[in-house]
């Protein structure tokens, strides 16, 4: 088992009132399972992404991550879990503004603290796969916002997690880019990499091999 929720609740204090963005979640996944999660906007899906992937915290209920209490670890621990195991792939790029497209895919190999020629290796065959060679030197403001979201896809993907998170990975591509990355997801996930991918898309949700529907932050 890769990750489970156990009674996960999350909410907000509004007005004197609590606010439930995730309500009693309890999710079992194995490895290599592909996931996709649906709903209508406000459902909790990206909320519930946020908390696999550890950058959300929440306030009932038990998380373990390769049998590790994520609900009870100290943030540190979490964050090297997080940078050693999984992959984000945001809907809004989170590219660094003031790095080049080479710049930003070597960042996760610094946390993996990978040496420097097998990062020069793996960045040369990444920007090779998703034919951005040309792009290497330029800032994220220079490119597209498709072309940043294939260096998100790009950066995610490079220091070989074992879970993918993908946040509509191919909402701003147009569809023969976007077939492209979800081509390349059932490849990873046909190599064993587990991946939850949030969508609005029914072709896209089809390449999982499970469907999660959210609403109003409840698994229906």
């Amino acid at each position: 088992m890769l990750l489970q929720l156990k009674n996960v609740f999350k909410w907000v204090n509004s007005g004197g009132q609590r606010v439930f963005l995730l309500k009693d979640i309890n999710l079992t996944v194995e490895e290599g399972e592909f996931i996709s999660v649906m709903g209508p906007s406000g459902s909790g899906k990206s909320t519930l992404l946020n908390v696999i992937g550890m950058l959300d915290s929440f306030d009932e209920g038990e998380y373990r991550f390769l049998d590790e209490p994520v609900h009870t670890l100290k943030e540190k621990h979490r964050a090297n879990l997080y940078k050693q195991y999984i992959g984000f792939v945001f809907q809004s790029y989170h590219l660094l503004d003031d790095l080049t497209v080479q710049e930003n895919l070597e960042m996760p190999l610094l946390y993996k603290k990978v040496g420097s020629s097998e990062r020069k290796s793996l960045v040369a065959d990444t920007l090779d796969r998703f034919n951005i060679v040309g792009k290497k030197d330029l800032f994220p403001a220079q490119l597209s916002g498709g072309q940043q979201q294939l260096v998100g896809v790009a950066r995610a993907l490079i220091s070989s997690p074992k879970l993918v998170l993908a946040d509509e990975p191919t909402g701003n591509l147009n569809s023969k880019q976007g077939e492209e990355i979800m081509e390349l997801f059932k490849q990873l996930n046909n190599e064993g990499v587990t991946i939850i991918q949030v969508t609005h898309s029914e072709k896209n949700a089809t390449y999982g091999s499970r469907i999660i529907n959210l609403l109003d932050g409840r698994k229906i």
